[in-house]
């Protein structure tokens, strides 16, 4: 028996001495409460734990340092006391304008970096004048459909000096082209261009479900923009890997866990095939997550994010440049954790959520506001979101001190857990032939439907409780005041789209579409002509339905039982 085993021994009997002496007793005059004590995504909790829970584990190659691989304190060594998380409020709703006047807003009240949220119809490639999009045009979001639109919503807004985010998907290649032509003509090189387009379309077919092309041929659109921009825009991050949806979903914390490092892997993998050096783009790579309620199992899924990242990165896909190691994540709070009852209650979740991501690492930080479950947020419930971030950065101290929680035996045994449990999703995964594969087979929709069916049933017979809505239940009074967004706002958007086509070059509009399905039926990058027909005033739809000849529509197949 070694010096560890004899320790490891001793603490374990210890702890059975207590168990026996000291909790079977008190549990006589006092039996625990009648409840699942587990995670909200169902992982079992123990009662207590001890160094044996973490027995046989090193903590120099498990935990490690802040800074070091494997990054499970966080990837910068001075964390937050060198510099707090970016506070990136989500903004965009009715046209351009309205949402400049938010960005501006959001900039004055202490906001670092700016989130742009596009409306429904902007989502799925279609223009504010197709029939398909009565009913939503700025509802849910800012409505895009030329450079014009583009121009005006970043206005006054000087791009070489801000960070921008823009949560746009299927018709990213659009929108990554519009804010490169909104740069030349504030006079911006493309190198100086820092932000983030989320461009993951894989958890699209996963959980979103807005996409245009097939998995294969959109593949294709993301990884020509990674090249493009690894050699044209270095400080641009080519796409934010997102758990975030697939949580909202309905997965659990280790579905979104594993489902979003694999979405990174094919990714990686993609860039790899199409002949590029994995250091010259997987440093350019960022990832969105979820915090949800359950405050120690986030803390613990961001945590063993990093480290899961590291190891494959290293191992899998022989990187070296210690920034291709690097996860580097943004974090939203839960939106489906928010309820219509009783919405003051948002406030307190969102805080508790805001709290978990912080102490769990995130470089970035979206606070929800009180009312989202019920309309596109108000100013003022925006500036208590923001507020929210700037108490627990300012006031709560937790910024003070590298991952406090670090060598808690329950957030190292929590943080083992997770890793291990996501590690046997991706190994499935891999055995199936990828993220793709996995995808056609409908082997993670399945998951997540699976795991939403067990989390509704459990607050259906109370298992589990949200408060307001199957608890504590008295009191729900009328919403607060709610942001609505008028008819008027659709009839003056699709105005403006139809003066841009009056006025736009019809010659050079016309080339420009005719040479991009020349590039989209050829192996050439379909970034440039993109761009050109972007200068052209091509609108969202045009380019998005020029390309469908060539790349296909998708059409989900049946998810299995």
């Amino acid at each position: 028996m070694t010096r560890d085993d004899g320790k490891t021994a001793v603490r374990a009997s210890a702890r059975r001495d207590w168990e026996e002496k000291v909790l079977a007793p008190a549990l006589k005059d006092r039996p625990e409460r009648d409840v699942a004590f587990t995670t909200v995504s169902d992982l079992p909790i123990e009662r207590i734990y001890t160094p044996e829970d973490l027995a046989g584990r090193d903590p120099s190659r498990e935990i490690g340092l802040p800074g070091e691989p494997p990054y499970t304190r966080g990837i910068h060594p001075s964390m937050y006391r060198g510099r707090v998380w970016t506070m990136r409020q989500f903004a965009g709703f009715g046209s351009a304008r309205d949402t400049n006047e938010r960005f501006r807003y959001l900039l004055d009240h202490g906001q670092t970096g700016l989130s742009t949220a596009f409306d429904l119809p902007t989502l799925m490639g279609r223009d504010s004048d197709d029939p398909l999009a009565d009913g939503e045009v700025g509802r849910e979001g800012v409505a895009i459909d030329t450079l014009e639109d583009m121009e005006t919503l970043f206005a006054g807004i000087p791009l070489g000096r801000v960070s921008t985010s823009m949560t746009i998907n299927a018709p990213a290649v659009v929108f990554l082209a519009m804010y490169l032509a909104v740069a030349e003509k504030q006079g911006v090189p493309f190198e100086a261009l820092e932000g983030t387009i989320q461009n993951d379309i894989l958890k699209e077919y996963i959980a979103q479900k807005e996409w245009i092309y097939p998995p294969v041929p959109s593949m294709r659109i993301i990884t020509d923009m990674i090249d493009f921009c690894t050699a044209r825009v270095p400080k641009w991050n080519t796409i934010s890997i997102s758990g975030y949806h697939i949580r909202e979903a309905g997965s659990t914390a280790v579905q979104e866990l594993a489902f979003t490092l694999a979405d990174g892997l094919a990714y990686v993998q993609a860039g790899i095939e199409r002949g590029l050096a994995v250091d010259a783009f997987a440093p350019r790579l960022s990832f969105f997550f979820n915090s949800h309620i359950d405050f120690f199992e986030e803390i613990a899924k961001l945590r063993a994010a990093r480290r899961m990242w590291c190891r494959f990165m290293q191992d899998r896909f022989g990187a070296r440049n210690p920034r291709s190691w690097t996860l580097r994540t943004h974090v939203q709070t839960a939106g489906c954790s928010l309820t219509a009852q009783q919405p003051y209650n948002n406030v307190v979740r969102v805080t508790v959520q805001a709290l978990a991501a912080a102490l769990g690492g995130t470089q970035s930080l979206h606070t929800n506001s009180l009312d989202e479950t019920l309309a596109l947020p108000s100013e003022e419930s925006v500036r208590i979101a923001l507020r929210t971030q700037q108490i627990v950065a300012e006031e709560s101290g937790v910024t003070n001190t590298i991952d406090p929680l670090g060598g808690s035996y329950f957030v190292e045994s929590l943080t083992d857990r997770m890793e291990e449990a996501a590690h046997q999703y991706i190994r499935a995964i891999d055995a199936m032939g990828g993220m793709v594969t996995a995808i056609e087979q409908g082997y993670p929709q399945k998951e997540i439907a699976d795991a939403a069916f067990r989390y509704q049933r459990q607050l259906d017979t109370g298992e589990k409780t949200l408060v307001g809505v199957n608890k504590y239940t008295e009191g729900n009074g009328p919403p607060p005041p709610l942001l609505r967004i008028s008819d008027e706002v659709e009839r003056d958007q699709r105005d403006r789209l139809q003066a841009v086509r009056r006025r736009r070059d019809a010659g050079r509009h016309r080339r420009a579409l005719h040479d991009l399905v020349a590039a989209a039926r050829s192996r050439d990058n379909i970034v440039p002509p993109v761009l050109e027909a972007v200068r052209a005033y091509a609108s969202v739809q045009e380019i998005c339905d020029a390309l469908r000849p060539v790349f296909g529509s998708y059409r989900e197949g049946k998810v299995p039982l």
